[in-house]
């Protein structure tokens, strides 16, 4: 066997200066998962200070690793182990020769930080990997314990905590690379606040949320309040947090809130209080599998809709696709337990690198995986979800995706059948053939909203509140909340909600698989061209005249508005709450200011290429004026007449 040479560094500090520490896998650490054999040596704590470090040199692929691991062997990386003894073990049953230096470094500096910056709208989002050039490293551990303890604060507020009987928070992660070290951070700012932690690992956003409803002692349940880290589908480098009480998630001016408590408690850390985090974090941490009880609720639902059948979905063929995020869990622990086959499921086992596609059920090459899946397989059914499980979509047997109209088509049938003639808000691109289908095919009210799913669902929690009754709130995303589901938007629950449906039509005796689903959404018009290009604005550019991107994008949409109405072919919808959306040429557009980004998006659906192009030429003549507009994306597009 070839010798594999490790530097090992036993780390007393509490934070590496530069990040560069982790590989995560699954709630497991590195060192650990590659050697799986020696894991009764695992004592896991509830931070990395004191862990000893393993910084892996060469001869990586010697040691058998996993599939997710391997993807660092091109590159120098440093993986986590929890003592010495499992060192000592590794090294002599795998012929591995090590160099070994104490480091008792004190805490590093603390960089300044624009706390503000990491916000986008109702989450944080930050990059937490170093590696990627222009992206430094924004989210780091004293940051990270800052916002914790910031939410704390915050929550403490709110609930007017009793000191005599603290609060709880459960701590959950997707599985990203720097999920570990992140929770760890996370864990220690709560406890500093003087809450108590329960730590979830691997876990999904919804169950986040779910966990401060549920009343179960023995699960620790219900929490007062819940933190995931989670960066959706973006790169492996990124990381951020959403926050939960019962009464849902936190608004972007909650957000706000806990940034610029954090900035104060940021200025103030010290090393003893450093320290002090970190013996809190021992001491008030509880490890519970609460996604055990959140997995068996959606199954008992499934039973439930079928007439309590213990197996309803026995023979029927559901292909699962998790994109190596948090999703794995629902082939074994909700489809199989219904009886269903779940042979073909594929990137179930976490990776936080996705090495074989963004889980995004908005991606083409996302659904190609998924599509491909079902067909090689000649499965009944498809399903796919992003990382951290509130988003997903689905494939019927004949490669059909249901994602973006098609998805919200579906599950307005569904709902409708249930709550005839109620409302179903959406965001602001949606298609004039689902407004159609929603309210001439199956007699409901189309309430297209803003963009961004906490504008969808507080939109709808804000109609039932004024007497218009509403049920469904969901993007095109794939963001989908119910009202019978506390407004949670929740990926697994969505497809509960399908699975439902198909269990439900075989106890009446109708067969017919998948084409149950596929029925539902006959009728639904769909556009040959949907295209969807960003025209972004140069904030360095002297046409800002030294204004906001803000200000410069409202400008750009007061004179488009201006041109369409004096266009006789167009005509501006009379009821849009989100930028300039406009019929004509048989189809449609929208051209708005991004939520957070110095970005117009622009969105039109059209019958043919011709008139989509039309739609375009419309627009491209009223922005010309605006020479910090990058139009070059739409200039392209039109002149492929």
């Amino acid at each position: 066997m070839a010798a594999t040479v490790l530097n090992v560094i036993v780390a007393k500090n509490w934070q590496l200066g530069t990040n560069e520490y982790y590989s995560y896998h699954s709630g497991r650490d590195c060192c650990s998962a590659a050697a799986a054999p020696y894991n009764h040596h695992r004592n896991l704590l509830p931070f990395h200070g004191g862990k000893t470090l393993l910084a892996w040199r060469s001869g990586i692929s010697s040691m058998h690793l996993p599939k997710y691991q391997t993807a660092f062997v091109k590159r120098p990386s440093i993986y986590y182990c929890n003592d010495l003894a499992a060192i000592t073990t590794l090294i002599s049953q795998k012929n591995i020769f090590f160099s070994a230096a104490l480091s008792t470094t004190a805490v590093p500096y603390i960089d300044k930080v624009d706390f503000m910056k990491l916000q986008n709208g109702s989450d944080i989002r930050g990059v937490a990997v170093p590696g990627v050039e222009g992206e430094p490293v924004t989210l780091t551990e004293p940051v990270t314990e800052a916002i914790a303890a910031a939410f704390s604060a915050w929550l403490s507020e709110k609930k007017k905590v009793d000191a005599s009987k603290p609060l709880k928070v459960s701590v959950g992660h997707d599985s990203r690379i720097s999920a570990q070290v992140l929770q760890d951070a996370v864990s220690r700012g709560i406890a500093s606040a003087g809450l108590n932690v329960v730590q979830y690992g691997l876990a999904s956003t919804p169950a986040m949320f779910n966990s401060t409803l549920t009343e179960d002692e023995a699960f620790l349940c219900p929490v007062d309040g819940a933190i995931m880290i989670t960066a959706s589908h973006l790169p492996y480098n990124r990381n951020g947090f959403k926050f939960f009480t019962n009464a849902g998630g936190l608004g972007k001016a909650d957000i706000k809130n806990i940034l610029e408590r954090a900035v104060d408690i940021y200025n103030s850390l010290t090393d003893e209080g450093l320290m002090k985090s970190k013996r809190e974090a021992f001491e008030s941490l509880k490890r519970v599998d609460y996604m055990s009880m959140y997995t068996s609720d959606l199954v008992k639902a499934v039973r439930k809709a079928a007439g309590n059948i213990e197996k309803p979905l026995e023979g029927f063929h559901v292909v699962v696709d998790a994109g190596n995020g948090a999703g794995g869990f629902f082939a074994e622990k909700v489809l199989q337990p219904l009886g269903a086959i779940t042979s073909g499921s594929q990137f179930l086992e976490p990776d936080g690198l996705f090495p074989n596609h963004i889980p995004n059920p908005e991606d083409k090459t996302a659904m190609k995986a998924i599509t491909q899946a079902v067909l090689e397989n000649k499965a009944d059914l498809g399903i796919i979800f992003d990382t951290d499980v509130d988003r997903s979509a689905a494939v019927d047997s004949s490669g059909r995706e249901f994602n973006r109209n098609r998805l919200i088509a579906l599950m307005s049938a569904i709902v409708l059948e249930e709550h005839p003639g109620t409302t179903i808000v959406t965001d602001s691109v949606t298609s004039d053939g689902l407004t159609m289908f929603i309210e001439n095919k199956l007699g409901g009210k189309h309430h297209r909203f803003k963009r961004g799913y906490k504008n969808v669902i507080d939109e709808a929690v804000r109609l039932n509140s004024v007497g218009e009754e509403s049920h469904l709130a969901i993007e095109t995303s794939g963001h989908g909340a119910l009202k019978e589901n506390h407004w949670l938007d929740d990926g697994a629950y969505l497809m509960v909600k399908v699975l439902n449906k198909l269990a439900s039509a075989r106890a009446s005796g109708i067969a017919g698989g998948s084409k149950v689903l596929t029925d539902l959404v006959e009728g639904l018009q769909e556009p040959k061209v949907a295209v969807e290009l960003r025209l972004k604005i140069d904030q360095n550019h002297p046409d800002l005249k030294g204004g906001s991107f803000r200000e410069y994008g409202e400008a750009v949409l007061k004179l488009l508005e201006n041109h369409v109405e004096s266009d006789p072919k167009l005509q501006k919808a009379p009821v849009n709450y989100e930028g300039v959306r406009v019929s004509g040429f048989g189809g449609w557009f929208l051209l708005r200011l991004s939520l957070h980004d110095p970005v117009l998006p622009l969105n039109f659906e059209a019958p043919s290429h011709e008139d989509a192009v039309k739609l375009g030429l419309a627009v491209a003549s009223a922005v010309k004026e605006f020479p910090a507009l990058d139009t070059s994306a739409l200039d392209k597009f039109v002149q492929t007449s």
